[in-house]
């Protein structure tokens, strides 16, 4: 396990120690449902490789394909396994208000179930929810 920590859960699961079902896996991210879905479906794509949290990405060409690679893993098996949803959210929580400190995109396809989840994804500036497209602008390389 390269780069990774033997105590952060999220490592443990993509390098598949852990009984977890992955929906995903490639050599740079995996895919599985969170274990408290706040929405209709509710699945996390983590890179394979361990990086913190959003505050350790960078404007580098690296970075930017890697965030770029997690939405479109979300998108595509929220597309497979929710069509019927109207509406879908993709996002990272930011420092303080993460859960695992382990990269973590956030897919959900709405509804919220139930409906107060929404407050934990919601924009708080610089502490809050923060989309996975505006984190693609943030990080774009220049």
């Amino acid at each position: 396990m390269a780069g990774a920590t033997s105590s952060c859960i999220f490592c443990q699961i993509a390098h598949n120690s852990t009984s977890t079902t992955l929906l995903h896996s490639d050599d740079r991210v995996v895919a599985f449902q969170d274990i408290r879905p706040a929405a209709f479906r509710h699945y996390l794509v983590i890179p394979v490789e361990h990086i913190s949290t959003v505050k350790d990405l960078q404007r580098r060409e690296e970075d930017y394909a890697l965030v770029n690679h997690m939405l479109i893993v979300g998108k595509m098996l929220l597309n497979r396994d929710a069509p019927q949803s109207k509406q879908y959210r993709f996002g990272f929580h930011q420092p303080p208000l993460n859960s695992v400190n382990h990269l973590h995109l956030h897919c959900l396809a709405l509804p919220f179930i139930p409906k107060w989840k929404h407050v934990k994804y919601m924009s708080l500036g610089p502490i809050g929810f923060i989309e996975a497209e505006k984190l693609l602008q943030k990080i774009k390389p220049a």
